[in-house]
């Protein structure tokens, strides 16, 4: 792995073995220890869990790969979970997790969608597990009114919605017709880039948003939601607006098997590598990076600092409690420099770990 001061946004090679969290003492079933509750857990003693929907989809396979990254720089490795986009299978994950030796338990979680995260978040904070979340919570959940939800991280969803609905309308010449393929609709996430796009249809009214529908953020799903689009409005769409890159690069392929790839411009969001491929081929014209490498790190490295004693959570501002994270637009001007697989330890650092911080949540 390639170590510099710049954002990660490929895929990390990493090829670290999960472990099994062990434990299931009574006395560690009912909450956390004295250890545990002092931030004074022995580095060694530490188990890093992180946890998202799929490794099929690139962007958060990445994530976990960052996680690795960050648990070999300390000497662990991550137990890697994954829940298929199951809200079910999530909750007794967490449920097993829990129901473990707590007193040094770090959780760097992505919910399924916004209804998951408040009994992840009062689950973890009785038992006394560290947890970041990440994405996804309701607004009027709080990490400052919990003990051991030590911060939440999530992305300017109408500011990147709106950068790559710009460079959507910039490619198609700043008139006619474009879809969107939105992403699941029970997140905050999919909500906001939607939002973002309607903002740049505001202020472009000769580009029209002719369909738009669900495609949960898949990439098969997109394909085939683009095939009937595509069908249905036919040489009407210049444009497809997707709320992520994979149903982007469905939306790729849809345009390749009705032979018009190249014809329409297609954008995105995730910076996965099959879209920073494709926008450095022409395919794609932009996508924006939240830099999943980093997310899967950083999680690990919050509660890694507070669970060691190297970092209390008193000392971390409201601000940081809940906030909005630096993300990246990518086009073929500077594609180029976000191909090779790199990431930065220092970030990982307890005096940096919130030095990404763009702003707090509103």
């Amino acid at each position: 792995m390639t170590l510099k001061s710049r954002p990660a946004i490929a895929l990390l090679s990493l090829s670290l073995a999960a472990i099994a969290l062990t434990g299931c003492s009574e006395e560690a079933a009912g909450g956390s220890d004295a250890a545990g509750d002092s931030g004074s857990c022995a580095p060694e003693d530490v188990q890093l869990v992180g946890q998202v929907r799929n490794e099929s989809n690139p962007y958060e396979a990445s994530w976990l790969d960052g996680g690795d990254a960050f648990a070999a720089s300390v000497g662990l490795e991550q137990n890697r979970l994954t829940y298929d986009g199951d809200s079910t299978k999530q909750q007794e994950q967490v449920r097993q997790l829990l129901a473990g030796d707590t007193s040094c338990l770090v959780m760097n979680v992505l919910p399924n969608g916004d209804s998951d995260t408040t009994p992840i978040v009062k689950g973890a904070d009785q038992a006394g597990a560290y947890l970041v979340t990440q994405w996804n919570k309701p607004a009027d959940l709080d990490p400052t009114d919990y003990e051991r939800w030590i911060s939440h991280i999530t992305y300017n969803g109408v500011e990147s919605g709106q950068q790559i609905g710009d460079a959507l309308v910039e490619a198609i010449g700043g008139s006619g017709g474009i879809i969107a393929l939105q992403g699941v609709l029970d997140t905050a996430a999919a909500k906001d880039r939607f939002a973002g796009l309607e903002a740049t249809l505001a202020e472009n009214p000769d580009v029209t948003l002719l369909d738009q529908q669900a495609a949960n953020f898949s990439r098969a799903e997109a394909l085939e939601v683009t095939k009937t689009l595509l069908t249905k409005h036919g040489d009407d769409v210049l444009g497809i607006w997707a709320a992520n890159d994979d149903m982007a690069l469905g939306a790729l392929e849809a345009l390749q098997q009705a032979g018009r790839a190249g014809e329409v411009a297609v954008v995105g969001i995730d910076a996965v590598p099959d879209a920073l491929t494709a926008i450095e081929g022409g395919e794609m014209t932009a996508t924006v990076s939240s830099d999943g490498p980093w997310q899967g790190g950083i999680g690990l490295a919050i509660g890694y600092c507070v669970a060691t004693g190297d970092l209390a959570v008193d000392d971390v501002s409201d601000e940081d409690r809940a906030f909005f994270a630096e993300q990246f637009l990518i086009t073929d001007d500077n594609v180029g420099e976000y191909l090779t697989p790199e990431t930065d330890a220092a970030d990982f650092e307890c005096d940096n770990v919130f030095n990404r911080v763009a702003g707090p949540l509103s």
